[in-house]
């Protein structure tokens, strides 16, 4: 897991107040991702119809990472990056409740309230609940639109600085959601072949807050779009080797390797950064290969491997059976859609036919969302849910049982 390096250097701390206003009307000219330091930065709100409402910033609990609320606002609680000993910058993340919309919306607008010394950044990120699950996270001062309406709508704050340097205060964040024109669809169930590497890091913190355990199952992919909330498996990945013998459904409970906004499995119209590359192809992976962006990362470090996924442990070595970092093929769970159930124990093995007996092909991490094709009946198990013969087949030789599964949902669910 490759943690950005920072250097050293003095922090002019000069506060911007940002009043980024929800435009419900395409701006005549672009709006800067990062407004210039002591530049006010207004954008004009329009079509008065839209649902508003203020982002609750006063509960810090334990799905934050590294923020706390004071008389003043929300801050990084620790200007560095604690747990995380490679890290460029300090980070934290507040989340908020989901909140249910009066009707549902394909566009969300962010206007953020605060004072931002150089070189510490603030973001509102939301994301959307349709009913084959959440969307990716979308940055929202400047407007998240997504390709179908969504009933509820969830927001996080990330705040960065660089390590020991001045912290942003927020203030406030206000939203507001409205029906737009959407854009496509997007292709369902993308599947890329991907250079994986080990994350180790045993006892240091993810960027999701959680600590990492020994022989532990999650992934990290190198944009926070894709990043669940702790204990969740919003995002899961599929994870398999590439002859198709070993599989793991893994949470993506980190951020990297190498880069924090490479959505490298989004359409290049979606794609935050690197928009000139091959949808499926990582950064790194060019920066190594092709000498792409001479070579380096977005923080100016040269590139030593082309990963573009970072494996826990356990995922690693028990879910995949690997030895050294190798190539894998990852499906993107959320961009497929159709019933999904939720691990509720684990990790629980996947099988090849409906019974313990057979073979095991793999592992389903805790917390993991995995899509379930069909059912069988089977061999009777006791699991912490209930008692059953029903067996999910999650795709091709793949069963687990239904008895460790806690919830269905986005349709019902055929027989085989």
């Amino acid at each position: 897991m490759a943690r950005p390096r920072c250097r050293n250097r003095s922090v002019l701390v000069a506060t911007l107040t940002l009043a980024l206003t929800a435009a419900l009307v395409p701006a005549a000219s672009p709006v800067p991702a990062t407004p210039a330091v002591g530049h006010p930065l207004t954008l004009t709100a329009a079509a008065p119809g839209g649902e508003r409402w203020n982002a609750d910033l006063s509960v810090v609990d334990r799905d934050d990472v590294n923020v706390r609320r004071s008389a003043a606002g929300l801050r990084l609680r620790e200007a560095r990056a604690a747990g995380r000993r490679h890290s460029a910058v300090a980070e934290g993340m507040l989340l908020t409740a989901p909140r249910a919309l009066t009707r549902p919306a394909t566009r969300v607008r962010a206007e953020i309230t605060a004072s931002v010394p150089a070189g510490a950044t603030v973001e509102a990120q939301v994301r959307g609940w349709r009913v084959s699950g959440w969307t990716e996270w979308r940055a929202a001062t400047a407007g998240a639109v997504f390709d179908r309406p969504v009933s509820r709508v969830q927001t996080r704050v990330v705040l960065t600085a660089p390590a020991g340097g001045a912290t942003a205060t927020v203030r406030g964040v206000r939203l507001t959601a409205d029906a737009a024109a959407a854009v496509s669809a997007a292709t369902p169930g993308r599947t890329y072949r991907v250079y994986a590497t080990r994350i180790g890091l045993v006892g240091e913190l993810t960027a999701n807050g959680r600590t990492v355990q020994p022989r532990d199952h999650f992934a990290a992919l190198p944009s926070r779009r894709g990043l669940s909330p702790l204990n969740s498996g919003d995002y899961t990945v599929r994870v398999c080797t590439t002859t198709g013998s070993r599989c793991e459904y893994a949470p993506v409970w980190d951020v990297g390797p190498w880069n924090t906004r490479d959505d490298y499995w989004n359409p290049s119209a979606v794609r935050e950064n690197w928009k000139n590359l091959p949808q499926g192809r990582p950064e790194a992976q060019a920066a190594y290969q092709s000498g792409y962006n001479g070579g380096r990362d977005q923080f100016g470090r040269t590139v030593l491997n082309p990963a573009g996924i970072d494996l826990a442990d356990g995922t690693f070595w028990d879910g995949l059976r690997l030895t050294t970092n190798a190539w894998v093929d990852v499906a993107y769970l959320w961009t497929g859609g159709g019933p999904r159930g939720v691990v509720g124990d684990g990790p629980l093995n996947i099988r090849t036919g409906a019974s313990t007996s057979y073979p095991s092909r793999g592992l389903a991490a805790r917390f993991a969302n995995v899509p379930i094709q069909c059912y069988v009946t089977g061999q009777s198990v006791a699991g912490p849910y209930r008692t059953t013969t029903r067996w999910n087949r999650l795709a091709a030789g793949q069963y687990v049982s239904h008895a460790y599964i806690s919830a269905v949902y986005g349709g019902s669910v055929p027989l085989c």
